[in-house]
Order: C-alpha cells, then sequence, then structure tokens
C-alpha cells in the first residue's frame, strides 16, 4: 500500500469521526433543549404515571420496609 493510499484512507477516516462527532452533539443540544422545554413548561410528562394518595402510602410502607430490613442486617440480626 502506498502512502498516499494510507495518508487518504487516514483522513476519510478522521472526517467520518468527526461528522459523527459533530451530528452526536448536534442531537444531544437538541435532547438538551427538548428537556428544558419541558422542566418550563411544568407539565407532567405524557409517560410518567399520575401519583395517587394511596400510591404514596403503599410507596413509603416499602421503603420503611426496607429501612427495618437494611437496619436488622446491620444489627446482625437474621430475618
Amino acid at each position: 500500500m502506498s502512502l498516499t493510499a494510507i495518508l487518504a484512507s487516514g483522513l476519510f477516516g478522521l472526517l467520518a469521526l468527526a461528522l459523527a462527532a459533530g451530528f452526536t452533539l448536534k442531537g444531544w443540544h437538541g435532547w438538551l433543549e427538548l428537556k428544558k422545554l419541558e422542566l418550563a413548561s411544568g407539565s407532567p410528562r405524557q409517560d410518567e404515571p399520575t401519583a395517587s394518595p394511596a400510591g404514596g402510602r403503599i410507596e413509603l410502607a416499602d421503603l420503611k420496609e426496607r429501612v427495618r430490613k437494611l437496619e436488622a442486617i446491620a444489627a446482625g440480626i437474621d430475618l
């Protein structure tokens, strides 16, 4: 393989990498802008479930149970 071919393939690879990085960066900035708009609007997203009061109590009870188990493990008590 000649030096010109090696140099050309290296430059092509570098150009491809730079283009991929540029497109990825543009997509990242777009995603960040979308998240900023979602936060500024203050409305919940469509895929987020709305929490009911009963669901909050169940979640709190679950967390208390987890804390109780962790405290028992820390104290060396087998459950």
